[in-house]
């Protein structure tokens, strides 16, 4: 009695079966045309020769057949803006509501107040690409532009790298699932498994990058410098103001001046025993002097 023995799983098999395919299908000639047909053809293309020859040629229509489409770059755009204004606080405020009325995003703000410089803020706004012309010209409304700049990189190229990388997975990732369908062995449908694991994680990696390109194409970067007048004391202080304001630097200073003694006499207390050698030394060198010159006269008197 004949058995049916099972076919075992053979991926590297599978693999060039489907390669093998994918080819054949993309590579497939035309169905050839009879001789009858081909007779006909030509004689008819020798009749309208003539006809074609003598006819005007319409240089609009040549030059719309032989011009080739060309795709609009993709570019990303960063701008930097640098604005001196009267209130750095009200121009934050005015940009913030331009970027919202854009359609876009305050990511970033720093505000630096010194008491005894220029006042500035920092801001990064992001706005859509087909809005930042629009949101330059409003952002230049708040005061006097001090510089400006855009720059621009073009990313063409790597968006179609991505996007071709992509496709060519995700068609990967169908023969695989394709593979799995079929019945093999347990090892042979782990290899496969493994294999799609591998790929999918690809795919998610080059979709990623993909979508942040595109966002940082959609998206514009501004780098927006605020700068202010040199900070001082509001004019409009009170009397009672400006005295409690001088009462506290005089008690700080007060302050300042006593620890400074209390450190001086702890310094004074650490070094007294050197101190107290060197006075004891002084003090015995005069009483020393004075003793000689005591005795000259009286040696000068007995003589």
């Amino acid at each position: 009695m004949n058995r049916a023995h099972p076919i075992r799983f053979q991926p590297a098999l599978v693999f060039t079966a489907l390669l093998g395919g994918l080819v054949l299908s993309s590579c497939g000639a035309p169905v050839p045309m009879s001789e009858s047909g081909s007779s006909v053809q030509q004689q008819t293309v020798g009749e309208a020769a003539p006809a074609a020859a003598d006819a005007p040629v319409d240089n609009s229509v040549v030059a719309a057949a032989t011009e080739v489409p060309r795709s609009l770059p993709q570019l990303i755009k960063t701008a930097e803006l640098s604005i001196a204004v009267d209130s750095v606080e009200k121009s934050i405020d005015a940009a913030t509501a331009i970027a919202a009325q854009q359609r876009g995003d305050v990511l970033g703000l720093q505000d630096n107040s010194p008491t005894d410089s220029r006042q500035n803020a920092y801001m990064q706004l992001r706005v859509p690409q087909e809005k930042l012309e629009a949101t330059l010209n409003a952002l230049a409304g708040l005061g006097t532009v001090q510089r400006q700049s855009i720059m621009a990189e073009d990313v063409s190229n790597q968006l179609v790298d991505f996007q071709a990388r992509l496709r060519n997975l995700q068609k990967t990732e169908e023969m695989l699932l394709d593979i799995m369908e079929r019945s093999g062995s347990v090892g042979d449908v782990l290899k496969v498994a493994q294999e799609l694991s591998n790929v999918r994680n690809s795919i998610e990696q080059i979709d990623a990058q993909l979508k942040d390109l595109q966002n940082r194409v959609a998206y514009s970067t501004i780098n927006l410098n605020l700068e202010g007048a040199i900070a001082s004391n509001s004019p409009d202080r009170t009397v009672g103001t400006q005295l409690g304001e001088t009462w506290q630097r005089s008690t700080q200073s007060l302050r300042e001046l006593t620890v400074d003694l209390l450190q001086l006499g702890i310094w004074l207390m650490v070094y007294s025993p050197y101190l107290l050698v060197i006075a004891g030394i002084a003090y015995g060198y005069k009483r020393l002097k004075h003793r000689k010159q005591a005795i000259a006269p009286e040696q000068s008197i007995a003589d």
